[in-house]
């Protein structure tokens, strides 16, 4: 049997951990966001259903208003007064009729019908086959005994009646008969105040639920249910309209959780199948208690939106691929980390045991000990420790103390700029990168011109402050790749590196001499230096430091002896000396 070393079993452990976190960490987004998904869905499926509603009591809004125009024009008491059919009141109602079906193709008929005479129809417009049909007179019928005509003669003026939506069974109803209809009357009242008539327009149901379902996304499903719940729409049409078969369907029946709407203790509600797999299998569904249209009291219909719950949750199953391909590679991130970690948790005791067989034969492991572990093994290392700190702390000052003396034998004590071996020896490697880069370089023999007098006047202390405030400014005027040195009192040396062009050694020689030659601030008093700049470049004067150092030396002579310019090239100065020779 394997025995598994420390090391192993808090990899194995940690590992277990790590997976286990993963896994339901997936698990809770997945999750949660297939929640999220479906609550989205119920808000948008919540809000188009009371869009819809809206629509339909707005459409049927407008058929009882197109209804009080039609009843309300003068003419119509005449004709349902008179028996003479050559009215010319007649022909232009039928005209009107018409042409209101010819706007509205959801407009079954139109009728005008007469209080007197069993309710005789006066005037019946039709939809059928052949288009819009006006009926003659031998064909009118009389409609006294249907409960649409005097239920509408018992309306109040003004006012419109909506009869239940049913399956028209009347005979002589053309396109009308056989299919969902509603109709829409209002009566027809005289100058005096009585009710002579009434004018009925019968809808087609079929087509304003298609033109208010026609921006509905092609997955909704819709359903709709009178006031006693019998589905009028459903997506299965032999669900619909049972109670003229003698079988009725009630939506409260096949979705009980829409009770509550019929009984008007909720206006509206949400399913989904998440929640309620049984009420709503595979779906996301809202309803929503609605008007029904502008009758009086408390008439209503229960609109519902439905929607496939794998439609919805389409997303989160793209979602839930991704979180198992995150948890796998998550698992094997937790294995991986899990076995470094348990290492490192496992090190310090093989630290400590190789720190006591190799501390003198290895200076290195003791660096490796676990000071911070407050336990035996903690004291040990900082005993050990401790004896490290001591050695580490003397090699660091024999360290600074070395480093402080490499500076101080390439640099000036009172400028902090290179000195005269630390410049020459940069000089040497400058010299040596222009000789394979093919590039120039320049040496710059700086002496300030009117040191001695500050010197003189302020003492000692203020000559001190003149040099370091001129070496500030000699940093501050040049490239990061050239270079400052102090030579020894008021000289100073710079080296320009990679010059290309002949006009940067005249650009920063400028510049020097323009801060140079700036006021400076002593004891009290402004008084300006000034600089004196003799120039010498690599390899027009010479190829050597030291070379280049005496003839910018030279040329820095010239420039001081000069009125006219305060600073010389070397090569100026052969150029004025061979002038003068051929002068004489």
């Amino acid at each position: 049997m394997i025995k598994l070393g420390l090391t192993s079993k808090l990899s194995i452990l940690l590992a277990c951990i790590g997976v286990i976190a993963s896994g339901a960490t997936g698990y809770y987004t997945y999750r949660a966001n297939r929640a999220m998904l479906v609550v989205e869905a119920q808000h948008t499926l919540l809000t188009s259903t009371q869009l819809l509603g809206q629509r339909l009591s707005a459409a049927l809004g407008d058929v009882a208003d197109d209804a009080l125009v039609l009843a309300a024009m003068p003419s119509s008491v005449a004709v349902v007064r008179s028996d003479d059919l050559s009215n010319p009141g007649r022909v232009r109602l039928e005209e009107v009729y018409y042409t209101f079906m010819a706007h509205h193709p959801e407009y079954l008929q139109i009728r005008l019908i007469a209080r007197a005479h069993f309710g005789l129809e006066r005037i019946r417009a039709d939809r059928d086959s052949r288009g819009i049909v006006m009926v003659p007179e031998r064909e009118l019928q009389e409609k006294g005994q249907f409960a649409y005509v005097f239920d509408t003669l018992a309306t109040m003026p003004g006012r419109v009646y909506l009869s239940p939506i049913g399956i028209n069974h009347e005979q002589g109803s053309h396109a009308a008969e056989g299919r969902p209809i509603l109709r829409v009357g209002t009566p027809i009242v005289a100058p005096d105040g009585q009710t002579v008539g009434a004018l009925v327009i019968d809808v087609d149901l079929t087509r304003v639920f298609k033109r208010l379902e026609r921006d509905l996304p092609t997955d909704y499903l819709v359903y709709l249910a009178n006031e006693w719940g019998d589905f009028l729409v459903h997506p299965d049409p032999s669900q619909t309209f049972g109670f003229d078969r003698g079988r009725r369907v009630l939506m409260q029946d096949s979705f009980p959780a829409t009770r509550p709407l019929f009984e008007e203790s909720r206006a509206n509600l949400t399913l989904d199948g998440l929640a309620h797999p049984d009420q709503a299998p595979s779906q996301v569904l809202a309803f929503t208690r609605a008007p029904f249209g502008l009758a009086e009291g408390n008439r209503f219909i229960v609109l519902g939106l439905s929607r496939p719950l794998g439609d919805v949750l389409v997303s989160a199953n793209v979602l839930g691929g991704h979180i198992v391909r995150m948890v796998l590679v998550s698992s094997l991130l937790a294995l991986v980390l899990a076995i470094l970690f348990a290492r490192a948790l496992t090190r310090p005791l093989q630290v400590l045991a190789y720190a006591t067989t190799h501390v003198f034969d290895d200076p290195q492991a003791a660096e490796r000990l676990p000071v911070s572990r407050s336990d035996e093994i903690g004291i040990l290392a900082r005993c050990f420790d401790g004896m490290r700190s001591e050695i580490r702390g003397q090699m660091r000052a024999l360290h600074a103390k070395q480093q402080e003396l490499t500076h101080l034998a390439g640099h000036d004590t009172l400028t902090g700029l290179p000195n005269r071996m630390l410049f020459l020896e940069r000089l040497d490697a400058a010299i040596r990168h222009a000789s394979v880069t093919g590039e120039g370089l320049a040496v710059m023999f700086v002496d300030l011109d009117r040191f001695k007098q500050i010197n003189d006047q302020l003492g000692h202390s203020a000559g001190d402050r003149t040099l370091v405030a001129v070496a500030e400014r000699l940093n501050a005027t040049l490239r990061s790749c050239d270079m400052a040195a102090r030579l020894g009192g008021d000289e100073f040396i710079v080296l320009i590196a990679g010059v290309r062009s002949p006009d940067v050694i005249g650009d920063i020689a400028t510049r020097i001499q323009r801060v140079l030659a700036e006021e400076l601030e002593i004891c009290g008093r402004r008084m300006a230096v000034g600089a004196s700049i003799g120039v010498s470049e690599y390899p027009l004067d010479g190829d050597s430091s030291d070379e280049l150092l005496v003839k910018a030396d030279a040329a820095m002579y010239a420039a001081k002896a000069s009125l006219r310019c305060a600073y010389v090239r070397y090569q100026d100065m052969l150029t004025v000396d061979a002038r003068a020779a051929d002068d004489a």
